[in-house]
Formats: C-alpha cells, sequence, structure tokens
C-alpha cells in the first residue's frame, strides 16, 4: 500500500497545508479539511499521506469511492501531476467550490454527492429557535428544564471520564456493539481533545453525565460539530446542549457545520430538523481524457 500511515508526527505539516485550502473560505469551509478529522477516522477511511512537491491524502469515501485529497490548490498544480497523482483513484474529493471555480471546464469535469454534503446553520438556530418550524426543538428543551437542572463544564482533560461515561450510555442506548458507530474515533477524540483544538461542553444532572458535544473552530467564528452524544433517556438533551454552546462558548459562535449525512435516513431526518440554511457542496474532480 503506498503512502504513509497517519500519525500525530504528521499533524504538522498536514495540517498547515489543510490551513491554506481552509483561508478565505469563512463559513463555506469543509469539514474535511482538518488533520483532527482525517486523523479521527483514518480507519474507516483507510486514509494514506503521499508527502512530496504536491503533497495529497489518499482515502476510501464511505461509499466505496477511491480518492485522493488534494493538500493544495489544484488549480497551481500542472495536469500532468495531477495525472501522475490520479493513477489507481476514481477522483480528487474533496474540493470546495471556490476552488472547482478556478479550474477550466475543458480540462475538468466535476460532480457531487448529495450524502457527502455538509449542513451549515446559523448559530442565532439554536440561540432561541424561532418560528413554527423549530417549535418543536424549543419544546423540548423545555421540557428538559422541567424536569432537571443541567450543569454544564467546559470540556477539559478532567471531563474525559464524564463523557466516555456518556458514550457508553448512549452506545447501549442505541443497541450498538463495542467498536461500532464511531465509537472508536470518539474515545480518541475525548483522549486527544486539545491536541486537535476541539472544544465543549460536558452537562450533568448532578453528578449524573447527561451529554457532551466537541467542535472544531475552522475559520473565526465557525464551528463543525465533531462529536455531540446524549442519553436517550433525557428527551432535549441535543437541542439544549446545541443552544448552550451557541449561547455559551467562550468566543463568538455565528455558524455551525454538522457535517455530512452520509446517506443515512436517520441522520438525515436530525439533521435537516433544525433548518439549515443551507448545503456546503463537497466537488468530486476529475480529469477529461
Amino acid at each position: 500500500m503506498s503512502g504513509l500511515p497517519l500519525t500525530l508526527a504528521l499533524q504538522a505539516p498536514i495540517e498547515a497545508a489543510l490551513m491554506r485550502l481552509r483561508e478565505g473560505s469563512a463559513e463555506h469551509c469543509l469539514s474535511d479539511h482538518a488533520f483532527s478529522n482525517l486523523y479521527l477516522f483514518r480507519q474507516a477511511h483507510d486514509y494514506r499521506y503521499l508527502p512530496g512537491d504536491w503533497p495529497s491524502i489518499s482515502g476510501r469515501a464511505y461509499d466505496g469511492t477511491r480518492h485522493l485529497m488534494p493538500l493544495f490548490a489544484l488549480h497551481e498544480a500542472p495536469l500532468d501531476v495531477l495525472r501522475r497523482l490520479l493513477d489507481g483513484h476514481d477522483c480528487l474529493y474533496p474540493i470546495a467550490q471556490r476552488h472547482v471555480d478556478r479550474l477550466s471546464p475543458s480540462q475538468f469535469r466535476h460532480w457531487t454527492s448529495a450524502d457527502d454534503a455538509d449542513y451549515l446553520f446559523e448559530a442565532r438556530q439554536f440561540s432561541d429557535y424561532p418560528g413554527r418550524a423549530l417549535a418543536r426543538k424549543r419544546n423540548q428543551v423545555r421540557q428538559l428544564l422541567a424536569t432537571c437542572v443541567p450543569r454544564s463544564v467546559p470540556f477539559g482533560v478532567e471531563a474525559a471520564d464524564a463523557a466516555r461515561e456518556v458514550l457508553r450510555g448512549w452506545m447501549a442506548q442505541k443497541g450498538k456493539a463495542h467498536g461500532e458507530a464511531d465509537e472508536s474515533a470518539c474515545l480518541e477524540a475525548i483522549a486527544e481533545a486539545s491536541t486537535f483544538g476541539l472544544e465543549g461542553f460536558i452537562h450533568f444532572e448532578g453528578d449524573q453525565p447527561l451529554g457532551f458535544v466537541l467542535a472544531q473552530e475552522l475559520q473565526p467564528s465557525v464551528f463543525v460539530m465533531r462529536f455531540a452524544k446524549g442519553l436517550d433517556s433525557h428527551v432535549g438533551i441535543y437541542p439544549y446542549m446545541f443552544q448552550h454552546f451557541c449561547r455559551s462558548f467562550a468566543r463568538p459562535v455565528q455558524w455551525l457545520n454538522f457535517e455530512q449525512d452520509m446517506g443515512l435516513p436517520g441522520f438525515r431526518r436530525s439533521k435537516r430538523s433544525y433548518g439549515p440554511a443551507g448545503l456546503i457542496p463537497k466537488l468530486r474532480v476529475a480529469l477529461r481524457e
């Protein structure tokens, strides 16, 4: 297998390249363009690092497509370089729309999958859950607050064990066996939160942890929700946690990115129920013959 397995030792060069790709993207930044995302899901996507003058990440999408994530702006690379890099891959992915717009249509073709798109939300949606469409979320928060008084603590090393307890409870309530869902990635995120710049809160009722969120700031005031786990026994914990994050985080929060739904109906219904402001496409690009 070509390329290097992703290790924490590669964080600095990969993150530096991704920062350049994120620069100036504001709320349209792709959730994939962060080392934390690549590392935590390195096994699920078979990610490998290809160093060199034109560094890239080789991987496999959820639908099985073998893709190459360039760690450089596509329009800057010579065509012969891209042909060589694409050998053994189906496409370049994920590519932001603003980068595709700089490519020649005569030399490149591109397409998208709805399963890949990130869900983008204005933070004010969560701060107040305004309007009829979000009435259910407001009611769920009221229901939670009528039955308990949550105590919220900024996420830190001292909260790691409580977060693991929530994850175990979440796995049991969902009927998931050890290693299923995103358990492994979530456990690593809890353990390495400071390494990856993951921030958030853990919520308690008394001494019982009810849920936690871990987010990452991709651009100023633009946060991607990497992990959100709550106990189904406490109805309203999710809308409450998102509301609390937008209202109480130490820095301004204007946008939330809930990542993609992977084509899973449950994820799709859940994400759409919060009223997204839009979807951020992740384009797949190939060279024309």
